[in-house]
């Protein structure tokens, strides 16, 4: 009995070192367990945690036409990420959780059709040498933008820029494709390849395309898999000061000062007929889907007491098919993106950085565009791994009025 306390004080003594001591997104963090003395061998288990108060007084009448409460709670995100070194030479990562957990999509005893628990990441890799990489299953490896392979551990601004998820549920698991991918890099150009089926289930299963009308995302399902069931994808960044890790593929959002990074990216994403469209008889044909990006980053210590500066900028160009919407968040046309955030200088473990972001999205269907602006701060007790944010968001899309969300967020992780 006496041996298994102190294991379990030992245990949680450790985990606190982790939660207080380790204030940079850059850490390898999480609960690491060697399995041989020089610790070539281990597995490492990271868990993190994101809850939502939001208040929005424009909310829509609910399903059977009843108003909604302007104040709403959810949880964002609830993960676990564990992965293994097996030898120098393979790696296997497990990646699973829930989103956007609420009183709607809850179900009585957890289980049933809209359950949200399922796995992310599910990969393993081959290390060809010291600098290059392949592997396979369900990843992450993403091409098009930095955006587009952002860690939601170390945001700068609350969530991502929706837009920049570009693929998110039409050829993907919520951002994972089915694949193989090659990544690396060749002195400080870092990159990273893949070629991915694209799913057959997407959110618009059981869309067609009206005759003469605008494209549908569904090639696989309704061209079928020979013709278009392919896609191919790359993100290539250029390190000009420090050299980022891409030991794993998420995206840093902000270093807190913790590096002095300025990298330049650019990205694709290509679908050979994942989109489809009917001329005026019904006859389907497919169009290619392709997306374009360029990005800069910029994150540095400035002047003294932590003081730093997080800067990104993104231009993406979309082309889903023939004047493509899909609610007011993927369109056919242009989106340009930029965030800037600021710590203040402190002596102290708690620290506050503002921010401010704005989106400009041209929409070809509509001949019109959608706005959006940000401004918010973070509060970090403990760096990313313990922090407070809170945002205020507007989404103006073409002539309708707009939107506002006043959004608070707990998170801490392991």
């Amino acid at each position: 009995m006496k041996k298994k306390i102190s294991l379990l004080i030992g245990l949680g003594l450790f985990a606190l070192q982790f939660m207080f001591s380790q204030g940079s997104p850059d850490y390898s963090g999480g609960l690491k367990v060697n399995l041989n003395e020089d610790g070539s061998k281990y597995f490492r288990i990271i868990s993190w945690a994101q809850f939502w108060v939001q208040n929005n007084s424009d909310r829509p009448l609910d399903a059977n036409g009843n108003e909604q409460s302007d104040l709403d709670f959810s949880l964002r995100r609830a993960r676990i990420l564990m992965y293994a070194q097996i030898n120098k030479d393979f790696l296997i990562l497990t990646h699973f959780g829930l989103n956007s957990l609420n009183a709607d999509n809850m179900t009585s005893i957890g289980t049933g059709d809209r359950s949200q628990l399922f796995f992310h990441d599910v990969w393993a890799q081959y290390r060809l040498s010291d600098n290059h990489a392949i592997g396979g299953g369900l990843h992450y490896w993403n091409g098009i933008s930095r955006l587009n392979n952002q860690s939601t551990l170390n945001m700068l601004t609350m969530d991502n820029q929706r837009q920049a998820w570009a693929t998110l549920g039409l050829t993907d698991q919520f951002a994972r494709h089915i694949g193989v991918y090659l990544k690396g890099n060749l002195k400080k150009l870092q990159y990273r390849i893949a070629i991915n089926d694209a799913i057959t289930n997407n959110l618009q299963a059981s869309a067609i395309p009206a005759n003469g009308g605008a494209a549908v995302y569904s090639g696989r399902r309704l061209l079928g898999s020979k013709d278009a069931g392919r896609n191919y994808a790359g993100y290539f960044d250029y390190n000009f000061l420090d050299q980022e890790s891409n030991f794993l593929p998420y995206k840093v959002g902000s270093y807190l000062g913790g590096k002095k990074v300025f990298n330049v990216g650019a990205g694709f994403f290509l679908h050979p007929k994942g989109a489809v469209v009917a001329n005026s008889s019904g006859q389907l044909s497919g169009e290619d889907v392709s997306i374009f990006a360029v990005d800069a980053f910029y994150d540095s210590p400035v002047g003294e007491n932590g003081a730093a500066i997080t800067a990104y900028a993104l231009a993406q160009f979309n082309d889903y098919g023939k004047d493509f919407t899909l609610g007011t968040t993927y369109e056919t046309g242009s989106l340009i993106h930029g965030h800037l955030g600021y710590v203040f200088p402190s002596e102290s473990k708690t620290k506050f950085q503002p921010y401010i972001q704005y989106d400009n999205r041209q929409i070809d269907a509509i001949n019109d565009s959608a706005t959006s602006f940000g401004i918010g701060t973070n509060a970090y007790f403990s760096g990313h791994n313990s922090k407070l944010t809170l945002e205020y968001f507007n989404t103006k899309y073409a002539n309708n009025e707009a939107v506002g969300t006043l959004t608070l967020q707990a998170m801490i992780y392991l």
